[in-house]
């Protein structure tokens, strides 16, 4: 297939992109930057200039391709505001490629995270919840999913709380790098939460698996460690940064403390067993030994 990405150069997309021009596959990746566009011409991918606020880029790219993976999103989580901001944006990107696929037949995997079920880990049955400052994505998400009535092989993968790489990315990730500038490791709540986690290289296969196999309408969780206990991963982060560790209020932690704190773990049973996915490369305890002091 010829597959159209967004977010092609991050952290998630450069391994989807790797994945899929492995496994062959062709890729028209979406870019801002000529930094970006350098990387994804050498990962061996054509590209397009644009952002998510481009529509009529987005439009002529789905019109190019065999199908799309969406996994950009504005990382902007500064204030409220902006994260909103960012959910607006990407709603509206979302509607407009979709608009390009109805009728068609071909896939569409879109990305959002795991859900919450309490008392138990979340399953591929669960909703997402629409309440929390992200919410909106969950609402983009399903109509994203929905679009399968309109003849599209449309899916959607739960990428957990943290995908890492080499000690880096996700909820772990914003964790180390709040804790480099405020010299000390933060974390709200009691740090019994647990946050499902999963390698980048083991998601980008089960971004590519849904691509070729999944069904339409269909959810699918990237899930590897089921829950690791937010004060083990900061216990990890703050041996390797030699700094200290300090539990704070969730108000004290500031717009994402509500979802920081939340005990989310969530399993993958239904996905290995259905598609095949089998994660292979570190957990999240063993990969944050390659933090660097």
């Amino acid at each position: 297939m010829h597959v159209f990405v967004t977010g092609a150069t991050g952290l998630v997309g450069s391994a989807v992109t790797a994945e899929l021009l492995g496994n062959g596959h062709t890729v028209l990746a979406l870019v801002r930057s000529d930094a970006s566009e350098q990387a994804a011409v050498q990962a061996g991918a054509t590209t397009v200039r644009g952002s998510l606020a481009d529509l009529d880029v987005l439009r002529a790219a789905v019109g190019q391709a065999d199908g799309v993976v969406h996994l950009a999103f504005s990382n902007d989580f500064s204030s409220a505001e902006a994260v909103l901001a960012s959910v607006a944006e990407e709603t509206a990107a979302l509607e407009a490629m979709g608009a390009e696929l109805v009728g068609s037949g071909r896939p569409f995997v879109t990305v959002s995270g795991t859900p919450t079920a309490p008392g138990r880990p979340s399953t591929e049955a669960d909703p997402l919840s629409t309440e929390s400052l992200v919410g909106g994505r969950s609402t983009a998400v399903a109509a994203v999913v929905e679009l399968a009535k309109q003849g599209v092989r449309s899916s959607a993968v739960r990428l957990p709380r943290t995908v890492h790489n080499q000690g880096d990315g996700g909820f772990a990730g914003l964790l180390t790098q709040l804790a480099r500038r405020a010299g000390v490791v933060t974390y709200p709540g009691d740090g019994t939460q647990r946050w499902p986690a999963v390698h980048a290289l083991d998601a980008a296969v089960l971004f590519r698996l849904a691509l070729e196999n999944a069904e339409a309408g269909t959810y699918w969780h990237a899930v590897a460690d089921e829950g690791d206990r937010v004060g083990d991963i900061a216990a990890v982060i703050a041996r390797r940064l030699n700094l200290p560790v300090k539990p704070v209020s969730i108000e004290e932690f500031g717009p994402l403390g509500q979802i920081f704190a939340a005990d989310q773990p969530s399993s993958s049973t239904h996905t290995r067993e259905t598609l095949g996915w089998e994660p292979k490369h570190p957990g999240l305890l063993a990969d944050l030994e390659n933090i660097q002091p």
